[in-house]
């Protein structure tokens, strides 16, 4: 079977290592280069690496519409295309062309999670359980029929970050199962429910502005999932305080009011211990070397 794979960032690795080892990986698709860092120097996506270390004709156009992305997976004559975290919403015309259509390998256990985030809202959410979904795609977003799940716990410590590589790898043991079973003609064809559907939103810095008014578990809950961007912050006076580590423990006060020690107050009588954070300008460190600098007293309140 000949498989294009159009996919962007380091998630997508395991994946498009499986389409090698499942068929013939004609082409890799991948979004442009980036300008990064202080310099802004442009680097090449994680897939464009290894496309170019294997071998692999690798394509990155600069817009998916009007033709050009059909006309460039027309031209590698795939059988089927594999998108994991491609970052563009795929135009009608590309998803027509091909025998089999394109699979889509969305790290959660759809109808939940659609969207671009689906690792970091679930940790964020506290669910226990998640998983990948090797979807049939559609010209809507994540809305098509789903071919395979499977499932992946939750650790009570897990971060987005942590989460995503783990269903990197699930994506990719089920893909190859999935890719397997349609050469076969025995892949399942099942229709989303759309009335459960949930959202999974691409991340903002404001995801990570700490509302005092949720719970420690809920805060908790969040800084985990949107380890390491947007991540958790607050505000102390105006300026921005990064909080990298902490943990819920017993107190209570007015939401965002400092109690004993670094423990603030959260919402419904719930209070977070803060065991390491980090200023604005300055390196991060333990909580208590933060608060004994900043010489904050009891009733001091966080959020201002």
């Amino acid at each position: 079977m000949r498989i294009a794979f159009l996919g962007t960032p380091e998630f997508a690795l395991p994946i498009v290592e499986a389409c090698a080892r499942a068929g013939e990986l004609v082409l890799v698709v991948a979004q442009p280069d980036k300008p990064v860092g202080r310099h802004q120097e442009l680097q090449a996506p994680a897939t464009k690496r290894w496309a170019q270390q294997h071998g692999v004709r690798v394509e990155q156009p600069d817009k998916v519409k009007q033709g050009r992305l059909a006309a460039v997976l027309a031209s590698a004559r795939p059988d089927v295309a594999v998108v994991a975290a491609y970052g563009r919403i795929l135009p009608p015309d590309a998803l027509g062309v091909l025998l089999h259509g394109s699979l889509n390998v969305h790290a959660s256990l759809l109808p939940e999670l659609r969207g671009a985030a689906p690792a970091q809202w679930a940790v964020a959410r506290r669910y226990r359980e998640t998983g990948v979904t090797i979807m049939q795609m559609d010209e809507g977003l994540d809305t098509g029929d789903i071919r395979l799940q499977r499932k992946i716990a939750i650790a009570p410590d897990e971060t987005g970050e942590s989460l995503l590589v783990k269903l990197g790898h699930l994506g990719a043991d089920t893909l190859t199962e999935a890719l397997d079973l349609l050469a076969q003609g025995r892949l399942p064809r099942i229709p989303q429910d759309h009335e459960k559907a949930t959202l999974a939103p691409l991340l903002s810095r404001e995801d990570g502005r700490v509302d005092w008014s949720r719970t420690a578990a809920e805060l908790d809950a969040r800084r985990r999932g949107f380890t390491p961007w947007p991540g958790a912050w607050t505000t102390v006076d105006g300026a921005v305080l990064k909080i990298q580590s902490a943990k819920p423990v017993a107190g209570s006060g007015a939401p965002g009011e400092l109690l004993q020690g670094t423990t603030v107050a959260c919402g419904e009588g719930t209070a977070w211990e803060l065991l390491e954070v980090q200023p604005e300008g300055k390196k991060r460190m333990p909580a208590p070397a933060w608060l004994q600098g900043a010489r904050l007293k009891p009733g001091h309140r966080l959020g201002t």
